[in-house]
């Protein structure tokens, strides 16, 4: 999920604001994954995530105390991320041309799936959690960007557009197109079976402005009644609710190898110079 939307309000950044090393340690590490996450989906390198990521908490460290709350410390952070994201593009040489995802070329969600783990609840969504990372790695980038910052990490609309340069209409307009390509991919593993019903509106696009906030209450109950009647649609809609609820829950973790370096790198950075 994302980090706290607030400024001086949270004792411990008000703290670390303040000069105390100890609380600008803690409040920076409770920002490692989010920053991984997103560092990940945007460079698509793992070293490249790593280093994104210390240079990321030693610059928010460095300008800490200036922060003064124009924005939620979300948006500041992430602004903070995607520009050393950038950075590591331009280092790296022999950018992949494609859009493949980290995992392999394919991105049919069933290669992934190990058949053998199932039924076992935890098994089916740490095999559904390796489905979704590979098809939002598959994304262009402009989608993964605002889907990764929409639905992974929690901004809102407007943050996301602030921390991307784009209206708040742009944002929305790319979270849809994302949401439609990301459940089309998963579609052979949340709907086995369904066939396309003949006539059906296309009823994803519009699923997803749902869940903005954007439909008309009319155009909302035409499509409540058509989910009611038609099980094709209701499970398309019911699979894209369930992988924004996957995506919400954050998707990944910093290992712990990479963290204990970051936090070391990062300590180092806090601790007093000497004389």
């Amino acid at each position: 999920m994302s980090i706290e939307k607030g400024s001086t309000s949270d004792p411990v950044l008000a703290a670390a604001q303040q000069g105390d090393r100890k609380a600008m340690g803690t409040w920076l590490a409770r920002h490692e994954d989010a920053i991984y996450r997103f560092a990940l989906r945007m460079c698509r390198d793992e070293e490249a995530a790593k280093d994104v990521l210390q240079e990321s908490l030693i610059a928010a460290a460095k300008n800490l105390g200036s922060f003064r709350g124009d924005s939620a410390p979300t948006t500041w952070l992430f602004t903070i991320t995607r520009s050393f994201c950038g950075k590591q593009r331009r280092r790296r040489k022999g950018e992949p041309a494609g859009y493949e995802a980290i995992d392999g070329d394919s991105l049919d969600p069933r290669a992934l799936v190990d058949t053998a783990r199932t039924p076992e609840a935890a098994a089916e969504g740490k095999q559904l959690d390796h489905a979704i990372t590979a098809a939002i790695d598959g994304l262009e980038p402009a989608q993964r960007d605002v889907l990764v910052l929409r639905d992974v990490e929690g901004l809102s609309a407007s943050e996301v557009g602030e921390v991307l340069g784009l209206t708040v209409e742009a944002v929305k307009s790319r979270l849809h197109r994302a949401r439609v390509t990301l459940r089309e991919r998963l579609a052979p593993l949340l709907e086995p079976g369904l066939a396309p019903s003949p006539g059906c509106p296309d009823l994803v696009p519009l699923f997803s402005r749902h869940l903005e906030g954007d439909l008309e209450p009319t155009t909302c109950a035409e499509m409540e009644r058509h989910l009611a009647g038609c099980p094709r649609c209701k499970g398309a809609c019911d699979s894209l609710r369930r992988t924004l609820a996957r995506c919400a829950s954050g998707l990944g973790t910093v290992p712990d190898d990479v963290r204990l370096e970051v936090r070391r790198a990062v300590q180092n950075f806090l601790e007093p110079k000497k004389a």
